[in-house]
């Protein structure tokens, strides 16, 4: 990615944006649990998991169960596949923990993929995408919005609360520092209170 890129507050769903999606993926998924049926539950879990790890959606796709580590006090999960072929360790927290475990509990796959569809052993980075644009819809969310959306969210709010540039960039598998500094451009609130006070 460019140095060059620049990150724009139309690419950041807003905190109250995410907030419509999760109740609407948890209300989805607690009908499709009284109806015995499969794709609401793997879709909310799908993209928790998304908004709570920053994954790329193609290290998405590709996540089998076993890259999963949901042993007591282990709460992450192996990339073997990232960006540029590189292997990174991300991790979550308890309660994408808990939903992870959930949803495996309940599953009826038997494939080794962490998200199969309904044809194929595993969901597609296209499929994955539909998915997000169907369950943003029905939470009335902007259409401008996309998987990749998730990720920003994620990465934003990582440095908000940690505001520790390296250990985002290290979540995110960027290769760059300059990469993972386009959020601490959006974020920067130390300019926003230097410009207030003029």
């Amino acid at each position: 990615m460019s140095p060059q890129w620049i990150m724009s507050f139309e690419k950041l769903m807003s905190e109250d944006e995410v907030k419509a999606l999760r109740k609407t993926l948890e209300a989805a998924s607690i009908i499709a649990k009284s109806k015995a049926h499969q794709g609401p539950v793997r879709d909310e879990c799908c993209l928790l998991l998304a908004l709570g790890t920053g994954l790329r959606v193609s290290e998405i796709a590709a996540l089998k169960i076993e890259d999963i580590d949901l042993k007591r006090g282990g709460n992450s999960l192996i990339v073997r596949h990232g960006k540029g072929d590189k292997l990174r360790v991300v991790k979550f927290s308890s309660s994408l923990k808990t939903l992870i475990q959930d949803y495996l509990d309940y599953r009826t796959s038997d494939s080794e993929y962490l998200f199969p569809s309904q044809r194929q052993d595993h969901m597609f980075p296209t499929a994955i995408q539909k998915v997000f644009k169907k369950w943003a819809r029905r939470s009335g969310l902007p259409p401008r919005f996309s998987i990749h959306s998730a990720r920003h969210f994620y990465a934003s709010e990582l440095l908000r609360v940690s505001k520790n540039l390296r250990l985002v960039q290290q979540q995110l598998g960027h290769s760059s520092p300059q990469t993972t500094t386009v959020y601490a451009q959006v974020l920067d609130e130390e300019i926003t209170e230097a410009v207030e006070k003029l």
